[in-house]
């Protein structure tokens, strides 16, 4: 088997993203990563929460082997076969009555990488796939009406925009009305390294 990719920014952020994920999660449950990219996070997450059961997922196919040869030489037992998933798909799984909803959904670095209807859909997914008293966790850099932005997440999402104009920075605010229209609201808001944010998301009410 081939060496799985490797991503510089998920070693730096993943062990911050797992300090405030001990403080949020229950000590056990089942998650599902969206947009799991290289692996790194879900490998570490599944090592230091051993009673979580992780579903690694991923739109592009070529990227579920790199997911999958780096669980395989992690020797972790507690992480199922990455998937393939498009949020955009409706219904995310082939078969739904077969899925169990989920006590997490983590999914970061892919909102402002993804046009915005990808965002919508996330959201949309979410609120259907969450066990009552699930959480949606988010992450990665943000605009917020009231504090200024920091220069380097400015220069990212102009970067970001002259690479695909769908993409860019989204503001945390449009996030959050667009969360409450399908049912979910912001439950917490988490400061994290490189101006980015960790946001915290269930079901209204």
């Amino acid at each position: 088997m081939s060496e799985p990719d490797f991503s510089p920014s998920a070693e730096r952020n993943k062990q911050p993203i797992l300090d405030v994920l001990r403080q949020v999660l229950p000590v056990r449950g089942t998650a599902l990563e969206v947009a799991s990219g290289t692996g790194q996070h879900v490998a570490w997450f599944a090592r230091q929460l051993p009673l979580w059961t992780w579903r690694p997922t991923e739109v592009h196919r070529g990227v579920l082997y790199s997911i999958e040869a780096r669980v395989a030489l992690a020797e972790l037992d507690n992480v199922l076969g990455p998937m393939q998933l498009d949020v955009r798909s409706e219904p995310w799984f082939a078969d739904a009555a077969l899925v169990p909803a989920f006590d997490l959904i983590f999914c970061a670095n892919m909102l402002h990488i993804a046009p915005w209807e990808a965002g919508l859909a996330l959201l949309r997914g979410s609120a259907r796939h969450l066990e009552p008293g699930g959480k949606l966790v988010t992450y990665g850099p943000y605009f917020e009406n009231d504090l200024p932005p920091a220069p380097t997440n400015v220069a990212f999402d102009q970067s970001l925009r002259e690479q695909d104009p769908s993409w860019g920075i989204r503001l945390r605010e449009d996030v959050e009305q667009a969360a409450a229209r399908v049912g979910l609201r912001l439950l917490a808001r988490h400061a994290m390294p490189a101006n980015n944010l960790l946001l915290v998301w269930g079901r209204a009410g």
